[in-house]
């Protein structure tokens, strides 16, 4: 097969690239290992995870409805009938790609991929193999699950030891879950089996709960994590995991936490590691770094001029959102166009209850950098629309620059914090300063105009809340 771009990879870097190059006049191949396109996010990432947390969200509403006089009684979980929603989603989706993939005329090639050469590829799939020539390539291989450090093969293998696949699975709903790993996807999953009847304890190697964010930010979801789950144990790490007849016996290291628990299951989260072995990179002459990460420069070109990188195999935050920009960046550079990637801020999303989004500068990073910012938080329990969803614990933060008043962070805790993050995103990289967010109509009453009022907050002409006057 000789083609003009080689995409080896279909997660939303991948498949994105390719679309693209197929719309700009490019013959495409699209090499995937697996039998589906969508890769991680798709099909055992964002999208389940995303279904899952919904279903867990009805659970907790309904639940809390009853302090207002509505009570459903406790749900009954059909769990066969909950896994078959969630790959109905999945499937839709991937049904979806493969028919774009074909009215783009994308060959799309199943199989593990490995360069044998600068422009020669081959694809090990069942049929046999496929070799392809191509005249450019773009590397879009995505990560995986860190295995729980330190653990011998044979616990690894233990069926009861899982990764974030293995418990969007939903294989059962164990009696006892222990997440090792307190970032978003730990979090993330420690909510959805809580809610669905587990009693889950939640491990962090840090001193504090999603480490990326600000503590302030945190905080409401920390406290609300701590009335569903049986447990938190920060700054405590796992020693030992020894599988048995009755469970899996863990033993820890920390100030506060027990010497050991017996869990039925145990779900490692600690991080994701690039999929850069095993395609043949020494072929094309390009190098990793010591976290397996690849190069590139504004176009996503690599050290080899006419072989690109997107996605988790780069540098940067491993996230779809940043995989996809980059996957039109280097379809359109092969495809001739003048382009760069050239994003000022990429905005981050634990989809928990409460969610917790930012983008931008954060408070902890102009702390550590000695940026100069200046500050404005409006609390969510002076808002409408958060009061009558009886989620007045959200606050939403935007940080300015003191010479000029533009923004340049934000930060949101409460529901639908992914959603409202985008505004703040959009700001940034129009340059937008605190009146012209304040002085942006905003629909009442909604959750959106906690923006246009923390902006307010800065600018003084808050009337939702008495700021008093500043001196001077």
């Amino acid at each position: 097969m000789n083609v003009d771009l080689l995409v080896l990879g279909a997660g939303p870097g991948g498949y994105t690239a390719a679309f693209r190059a197929a719309d700009l006049g490019l013959q495409v191949a699209l090499v995937e290992r697996d039998a589906v396109l969508g890769g991680v996010c798709l099909n055992v990432g964002c999208i389940p995870s995303k279904a899952l947390l919904h279903a867990a969200k009805v659970i907790a509403d309904a639940r809390e409805m009853q302090a207002h006089g509505i009570s459903f009684g406790e749900p009954s979980i059909a769990l066969d009938k909950l896994r078959g929603w969630k790959q109905k989603v999945v499937g839709q989706l991937t049904g979806g790609l493969q028919a774009l993939a074909k009215q783009r005329k994308v060959a799309v090639v199943t199989g593990n991929g490995c360069f044998t050469g600068t422009h020669t590829l081959r694809v090990q799939g069942a049929g046999g193999d496929t070799d392809i020539t191509f005249k450019y390539a773009i590397i879009a291989a995505g990560s995986s699950p860190v295995p729980l450090p330190g653990a011998s093969a044979e616990v690894l293998a233990d069926p009861r030891i899982m990764d974030s696949t293995g418990a969007l699975a939903l294989a059962d709903i164990p009696t006892r879950l222990l997440v090792i790993g307190g970032g978003i996807i730990g979090l993330e999953m420690a909510t959805v089996y809580a809610e669905l009847g587990s009693e889950v304890t939640v491990v962090e190697l840090t001193d504090g709960i999603m480490p990326g964010a600000d503590r302030d930010l945190v905080k409401p979801l920390e406290k609300r994590l701590r009335n569903i789950l049986s447990a938190i144990h920060v700054g405590t790490r796992v020693t030992a995991v020894v599988p048995g007849a009755k469970g899996v016996e863990v033993h820890f290291e920390g100030k506060g936490a027990p010497a050991t628990g017996v869990f039925d299951r145990v779900l490692v989260s600690v991080g994701r590691r690039a999929n850069s072995a095993g395609l043949g990179l020494d072929a094309l002459g390009i190098p990793v770094d010591a976290r397996g990460l690849i190069e590139t420069n504004a176009e996503r070109r690599t050290c080899v001029p006419h072989v690109f990188a997107i996605g988790d195999i780069t540098h940067g935050p491993m996230l779809a959102h940043k995989a996809s920009h980059e996957g039109k960046v280097a379809a359109e550079v092969a495809a001739g166009l003048k382009v760069a990637f050239d994003a000022r801020v990429i905005p981050s999303v634990a989809y928990t209850d409460p969610e917790v989004a930012w983008v931008g500068l954060s408070e902890t990073e102009a702390k550590a950098k000695n940026i100069p910012c200046e500050k404005a938080v409006f609390p969510w329990a002076a808002n409408g629309r958060a009061l009558s969803m009886g989620r007045g614990e959200g606050m939403t933060k935007l940080l300015f620059d003191p010479a000029d008043k533009r923004i340049i962070g934000a930060g949101i805790v409460g529901p639908n914090a992914g959603d409202l993050i985008a505004e703040t995103a959009l700001a940034i990289e129009m340059g937008a300063d605190a009146e012209d967010i304040g002085l942006t109509i905003h629909p009442h009453p909604t959750l959106s105009e906690t923006v246009a009022m923390a902006a307010e907050m800065f600018t003084g002409s808050i009337t939702d809340l008495y700021v008093p006057r500043k001196k001077g």
